[in-house]
């Protein structure tokens, strides 16, 4: 499925949050999913380390509501881009510099490529990533991502992995269009958790972000 004229940098940027699912259950997923999109969250990443990943990505973009995006995560191999792009996957995540950036990119899916320090990071864009993670994010904190986007201005930065509520304003001030976050955003939905406790988690993500909108 081509997304050619999908600017995923302007998404990230208007909404803010990236929504990480990564669960036990295909079902759990799902639900978590189903419950991010309609309380608001606009843009969800199911991880291919989800049982049957695909299929949940192919559910939640039957019911998501327009205006949003479901993409897969932890997209490593072309094999693995060949399967969420028949599953519907509007965009592509992945945790480091590997072989599904340039496949993705081949397919017209936009990819946010998971990189740690400068040379990953433009390695990155060079293979055809128009979005860069930079993952983990809380292993040098917002410093260090400023830090890192200093000599590339022109790249965006989402920051992933270990961002808490509170440190949601820290990465924005510093320049990341976007924040991803799964366990403190998702809980334990996404292995068939509690739902109601994860809706309350993104109503709260949502005032924090909302001043931050594009």
């Amino acid at each position: 499925m081509k997304n050619m004229t999908l600017n995923l940098t302007a998404e990230l940027t208007d909404a803010r949050i990236l929504a990480v699912i990564r669960g036990t259950s295909t079902a759990g997923a799902i639900a978590a999913g189903a419950a991010l999109l309609e309380e608001g969250v606009r843009i969800v990443e199911v991880a291919l380390t989800t049982p049957d990943a695909p299929k949940a990505i192919a559910a939640l973009r039957e019911t998501a509501p327009a205006g949003s995006l479901v993409g897969a995560g932890t997209v490593l191999t072309a094999a693995d881009v060949a399967d969420v792009a028949a599953a519907g996957a509007q965009f592509v995540v992945t945790p480091a510099v590997v072989e599904s950036i340039p496949e993705a990119a081949r397919r017209g899916l936009p990819v946010a490529a998971g990189a740690f320090t400068p040379t990953e990071a433009y390695t990155a864009t060079r293979m055809g990533a128009s979005v860069v993670k930079l993952f983990p994010a809380s292993v040098g904190g917002p410093g260090y991502l400023k830090a890192v986007r200093d000599p590339f201005p022109d790249i965006p930065f989402v920051a992933v992995g270990g961002v808490g509520f509170d440190d949601v304003p820290r990465y924005l001030a510093v320049g990341a269009i976007a924040v991803g976050v799964g366990g403190p955003l998702v809980g334990d939905a996404a292995s068939g958790g509690d739902v109601d406790a994860l809706r309350e988690r993104a109503r709260t993500y949502l005032e924090a972000v909302a001043g931050w909108r594009a």
